[in-house]
């Protein structure tokens, strides 16, 4: 304890003759706590989690370092479209005349059926779904196809090249 005091006596008169008090040995013993405070103030921050969040950093301020695929997705958004598209898909809810169209770039796919909203909800049940097998739900009875995305663009392609 003594070796702490005679430690943070420098720094506590300091502190004192700061503060505008002459500095005595017998005011530096006879209170250490109210002038230790102010001694070890912190003069800003020193580690990068005390420095404030930086407002307002957008695409062009992190374009000159990113590559790769996080550079493609930050070119996109630049131009206003989703280069990876991560949302599920949406849409009506599928019945057997009127099925719920997944796409997919495989014969297969796994999908989750979230339900209907409102009361209709339900825990996600998931489940392969097979190209040419329409596969119904067995909580909500909701019907699911896939269709292969490649044949999609093709048959645009050919109904663009035909008008």
């Amino acid at each position: 304890m003594w070796r702490r005091l005679q430690t943070l006596a420098p720094a506590l008169r300091r502190a004192a003759a700061a503060a505008g008090a002459a500095p005595s040995p017998a005011s530096a013993r006879a209170a250490p706590l109210s002038t230790a405070v102010a001694a070890f103030r912190r003069t800003g921050p020193l580690l990068s989690a005390d420095k404030p969040a930086a407002a307002g950093t957008s695409v062009e301020d992190v374009m000159p370092i990113a590559t790769g695929l996080e550079r493609e997705e930050l070119e996109a958004e630049l131009q206003g479209k989703k280069r990876f598209d991560m949302d599920p898909p949406v849409g009506p809810f599928g019945t057997k005349e009127a099925p719920a169209v997944i796409e997919s770039y495989f014969d297969k796919r796994i999908v989750g059926c979230p339900g209907d909203e409102g009361e209709d909800e339900h825990d996600v049940i998931w489940f392969w779904l097979k190209k040419d097998e329409p596969h119904e739900c067995p909580v909500c009875s909701q019907y699911f196809v896939v269709i292969h995305v490649l044949i999609l663009i093709q048959y645009m392609h050919l109904m663009a090249s035909l008008s």
